[in-house]
């Protein structure tokens, strides 16, 4: 059932409209919530929302849910049908102002019903894709101080990696801190790149999913017998690798590898000369889980995540 979340006319006859499709089955009052689309540029969440609409329209798969799926496809609409990270017009990240003010602005507003509407639910799924400069293995990120009630959590979701980050770095703002303060456990998964689907990892985030909703009572029918356990990145144990020079970033490793200190895992070149500026090596043994997509880099520009292993 198609359900509005929020609604408001804007100039020249268009609407700012958010929408949901609540899939119910069955006498439980358990609620799973698949929110994507708070960014406009992010769009590996679409492929997600997409295949479990598909999935759960099915009799037999509708026949094996005892709760209610709700599919949140698109936060914000307007960033989606325009191919923009923020609200268009508005100048503003909606992942950096919930929960909303209805004495705000519009958007505002529209992030106070958001975060009302998905209040209470058993579990809120929040997806999102990397920018268009960084490519991300599926992983989950928490804040610490909900590490012992979400980790667990996200073990179940088939991802690769699962990254608790300090209290300090995590920005009060978002989603998914607005909910998880106020008891509605919420975990952020990150994947692929901005501005493209990466199908397989849609379709291995769906098989953990339902291994999810079976963890939660709310699926009887079969799962995935390949779910993945994640690494598990705790206590500042990643390190950041970053351009220590201008140029074009060339690498032909792709990320979810293990590297070595001192490796080379990319170089800095120009093009103007041809000669390479620098040659970016592992700063640590460990798995790649963020690298570098866009070439074109600056002095302290990102170029990839480790997380650290001590091979002793």
């Amino acid at each position: 059932m198609i359900q509005e979340v929020f609604s408001a006319e804007l100039p020249v006859g268009e609407q700012l409209l958010i929408k949901k499709n609540v899939i119910r089955n069955g006498n439980s009052s358990k609620r799973l919530c698949i929110v994507t689309g708070t960014h406009g540029d992010e769009l590996e969440g679409q492929y997600v929302a997409f295949l479990l609409n598909s999935i759960l329209s099915r009799d037999d798969a509708l026949a094996c849910l005892n709760g209610s799926v709700e599919i949140y496809p698109a936060l914000n609409p307007l960033g989606i049908d325009s191919i923009t990270r923020g609200v268009p017009n508005f100048d503003i990240d909606m992942n950096r102002i919930f929960p909303g003010s209805l004495g705000g602005s519009l958007v505002e507003a529209a992030a106070h019903y958001i975060v009302e509407d998905l209040r209470g639910a058993d579990l809120v799924i929040d997806i999102h894709s990397s920018n268009i400069f960084l490519n991300e293995i599926p992983q989950v990120r928490i804040c610490v101080n909900q590490q012992s009630e979400l980790v667990p959590l996200a073990n179940l979701l088939n991802v690769d990696f699962v990254w608790v980050h300090d209290a300090a770095t995590v920005l009060e703002s978002t989603l998914a801190h607005s909910l998880n303060i106020v008891g509605t456990r919420t975990l952020v998964v990150e994947m692929g790149v901005g501005m493209r689907i990466t199908s397989e990892y849609g379709e291995a985030l769906i098989d953990g999913i339902f291994n999810l909703m079976k963890h939660l009572g709310m699926w009887s029918g079969s799962v995935s017998e390949n779910i993945k356990t994640p690494i598990l990145s705790v206590k500042d144990e990643v390190e950041f690798v970053n351009a220590s020079s201008s140029g074009v970033f060339v690498t032909r490793y792709s990320n979810n590898c293990m590297v070595k200190k001192g490796e080379s895992i990319g170089r800095i070149i120009s093009s103007l000369t041809g000669e390479i500026i620098e040659d970016v090596k592992a700063p640590t043994d460990g798995l790649m889980f963020t690298l570098r997509a866009y070439p074109v880099v600056y002095e302290g520009s990102l170029l990839a995540r480790i997380h650290r292993i001590n091979r002793s």
